[in-house]
């Protein structure tokens, strides 16, 4: 049965990570052996326990996860101690998430998402003009569409009416759902004895209430006719499509997968990935996508892309690595398979065809007579599948060919120990 995946991420686009288990093409059944996947305390494993806890808005367990990495390689300021200063914020741990951005803009210098968050920070702290410092730059290109809503806020707060109202219609032109600066821009009309704009304004705001309230109407709607079967007369899905509309264009997309109807939800997709290049789960679903319709070719294009921007995001990985491997592209799909198989050692699909890969590249590399990077293979595939006879018989025959007979002893006696417990 295949899962659908959609993601919710709230975290900079620079950075992370609502996805279900990879589904992986039919492995060998002696590959999957899940039960026996290591376990090892790694530093990619911290990394991606911390992005999937940031994923899942379990903020604690992510500053857990990101502090037990950065004392594994204190160097990761990108890839630990920003995420880290993350789970502080989202916990309101206001001074150690402003001690850890500060050493990351240290570090790394005006970094677009660690000024937001410290402009956001600043506005907490009343340090207006840091504020309009900090989101000001942030604005050259906004790591997060509420920047400008944000930067407004800071204006609105110096008394400075006229940038205010500036960029608090900035923000509603980036984002026309964004009630918030609407509301802003209410009082701020009120203030100034501008009435019948502050009504105006009032109004717009209740209207972005209701309206979202419709949309929300309609995602049900459209379930529920999608539940009821294809249908070429599903109207409440035709009103969700709105082509500049990212959100919404996902969210139909992903209505349309969950119900089967693939080919439907491609159209949607595709916009959303045009309208969010830079989104890491607006280009994984639609490679998910194309991966289920089995083209694989085209879920290659934006996973490479992804992967290289996110390479601590375990789904990216698995997926890319499914993709590759489907493709015939053993290599790369085993590096790919290999580094996921790191972020989570527990996911079933990603050992078992991490496991089949490795077997794979150990008979290409005997083929080529590498014998070292043949048994270098098949030791991992061992210890993937701990139960499987089949990677000990083939070490047996390298090691009896090249002359090392104790070795091959060994290795035949645990092929032979491990095929009998699997016939009780």
């Amino acid at each position: 049965m295949t899962i659908w995946r959609t993601w919710r991420w709230q975290i900079p686009l620079a950075l992370f990570l609502s996805v279900g288990q990879i589904v992986c093409p039919q492995a060998s059944s002696q590959g999957n052996d899940s039960k026996k996947a290591p376990t090892t305390d790694s530093l990619e494993m911290h990394l991606g326990n911390g992005y999937e806890a940031l994923r899942q808005e379990r903020y604690e367990e992510a500053e857990k996860e990101f502090r037990a990495a950065l004392a594994m390689d204190s160097s990761l300021v990108m890839r630990a101690q920003f995420p880290l200063a993350v789970a502080l914020f989202e916990q309101r741990k206001t001074a150690e998430a402003r001690s850890e951005f500060e050493a990351v803009h240290h570090a790394q210098g005006d970094r677009l998402g660690v000024l937001y968050y410290l402009g956001r920070l600043d506005l907490d702290e009343h340090n207006y003009k840091k504020a309009l410092e900090n989101l000001g730059k942030a604005n050259s290109l906004p790591p997060f569409p509420d920047t400008p809503f944000y930067l407004g806020l800071a204006y609105l707060k110096l008394g400075s009416d006229q940038d205010a109202e500036k960029w608090l219609k900035k923000a509603i032109e980036l984002n026309p759902d964004e009630s918030r600066a609407e509301y802003e821009l209410a009082k701020l009309y009120r203030k100034q004895g501008r009435d019948q704009e502050a009504r105006q304004a009032f109004d717009r705001s209740k209207e972005m209430k209701t309206q979202s309230d419709k949309l929300s109407q309609l995602k049900w709607a459209c379930g529920q006719e999608l539940d009821r079967g294809p249908s070429d007369q599903a109207s409440s899905c035709e009103q969700l499509y709105d082509r500049n509309n990212g959100e919404l264009l996902t969210a139909l997309g992903i209505l349309y997968g969950q119900h089967g109807q693939l080919e439907k939800a491609l159209k949607p997709l595709e916009r959303a990935a045009e309208l969010a290049p830079q989104s890491p789960q607006t280009q994984y679903n639609l490679a998910f996508t194309y991966y289920q319709l089995k083209r694989f070719a085209d879920a290659r294009g934006p996973l490479q892309t992804a992967v290289q921007r996110w390479p601590d995001l375990f789904p990216l990985n698995a997926l890319y690595g499914v993709v590759l491997f489907n493709l015939g592209e053993t290599p790369a799909a085993y590096a790919a398979l290999h580094h996921a198989h790191q972020l989570n050692p527990q996911d079933a699909g990603t050992t078992a065809l991490l496991y089949q890969s490795a077997l794979e590249l150990a008979q290409r590399s005997q083929q080529s007579s590498l014998d070292a990077d043949a048994l270098r293979y098949l030791q991992e595939a061992a210890s993937l599948a701990q139960s499987d006879p089949e990677p000990h018989r083939r070490m047996a025959a390298i090691y009896r060919r090249t002359g090392q007979i104790p070795r091959a002893n060994q290795e035949e006696q645990r092929a032979a120990e491990l095929s009998k417990a699997s016939r009780y």
